[in-house]
């Protein structure tokens, strides 16, 4: 086999901003795998806030590459990138997600089957997705809210944490107006105080909203855990559930877990953290980092286990260099082709990448 990469930057269609920070673009490094004329792909982004620059996962490609390229096949690379295997140790997990993805799509295409019967599942069926408004102006928010509805979207997700917190709830209130049919999540990115999350979610519920990601600054599972006991809508960890640990340790503890691949370590990852879900109270939710549909097409492979679905990476690019999972229509589905499904656009991804 042979391990290839091509680094890339993905530009937002405009600006994100959310309580933290703002986000313009995101570098994107194409994993590539080869074998026997068949090429399997993969996607790992930069995030500061994960710690995973640039750099580091070019690092950690290059670190793995003579390990993998010895293996005989992509199914033998399956398993020794598995838990219980020697090469994901110490793989930064969007690493590690974005390696699993290309020996998935590499082993799909080379048995002829789609991922998610790979991952012991049916094909998932058309599954609606938020889409992300980030914090802006109310009239700015209630436009672009009339403008994805009349698309399609029946889920809207609405940044918070602004200083003054009647701004939030002027863009919820806004939102809910523009977009009256559309279910309403709320995510202030661990913007808010255990007291002040106490005191907005019953005015946020009044306003139709249905759950609520991280109120409350991560670090600390046992004030997020007393704000979900106390809250009228679901209360989803997300920045407080980075590993697969940290995800198991909150079960029963909170509503929802937003599991990302790129957080967890990829599908299977994430489907432990389904099983150990189950039963618990605790719901999963699906999300991403701001990626193209090659990196969330994983994610969608998986998409009728969660509750909550947030595939919506993709459609905040100005320009996405693949296709294959939809979205445009408000939901998002597995092409039923071998593999990952996904396609580069037409002299949107370079030929083999650093060797």
């Amino acid at each position: 086999m042979r391990l290839a990469w091509t680094t890339t930057t993905l530009h937002l269609a405009q600006p994100l901003r959310i309580s933290r920070s703002v986000t313009t673009h995101r570098d994107a490094v194409h994993v590539r795998l080869d074998r026997d004329g068949l090429t399997g792909w993969g996607e790992a982004v930069s995030s500061p806030y994960l710690g995973l620059p640039t750099p580091g996962i070019l690092r950690a490609l290059a670190d793995l590459r003579p390990a993998l390229e010895r293996l005989p096949d992509p199914e033998t690379a399956w398993t020794a990138l598995a838990p219980t295997g020697h090469l994901g140790t110490g793989l930064p997990a969007g690493v590690l997600a974005a390696v699993e993805s290309a020996v998935l799509d590499l082993t799909g295409k080379r048995a002829g089957v789609p991922a998610h019967r790979l991952l012991g599942g049916p094909r998932p069926p058309a599954t609606p997705t938020a889409r992300t408004l980030g914090i802006a102006p109310p009239a700015r928010a209630a436009a672009e809210a009339t403008r994805l509805a009349a698309a399609g979207f029946t889920v809207l997700k609405v940044k918070a944490g602004s200083p003054d917190p009647a701004d939030d709830l002027a863009r919820v209130a806004a939102v809910r107006d523009a977009a009256p049919g559309a279910e309403l999540l709320l995510d202030p990115n661990g913007a808010w105080t255990e007291a002040l999350s106490h005191s907005l979610l019953p005015r946020f519920a009044a306003l139709g909203v249905t759950a609520v990601e991280q109120p409350v600054p991560p670090g600390r599972p046992d004030a997020l855990a007393r704000v979900a006991a106390a809250s009228p809508v679901p209360v989803i960890a997300d920045e407080d559930a980075v590993t697969v640990e940290d995800a198991l340790a909150l079960a029963g503890r909170v509503h929802g877990v937003n599991v990302k691949l790129a957080k967890c370590g990829g599908v299977r990852a994430a489907l432990r953290v389904h099983a150990a879900l189950r039963g618990s109270g605790t719901d999963l939710m699906l999300g991403c980092l701001t990626a193209s549909s090659l990196g969330l097409a994983p994610a969608v492979h998986l998409a009728d286990r969660a509750r909550w679905t947030d595939l919506d990476g993709h459609l905040l690019l100005a320009d996405d260099p693949w296709t294959g999972i939809g979205g445009t229509d408000g939901t998002v589905r597995p092409a039923d082709r071998p593999g990952l499904g996904v396609r580069p656009r037409t002299g949107a991804i370079p030929g083999p990448g650093e060797r």
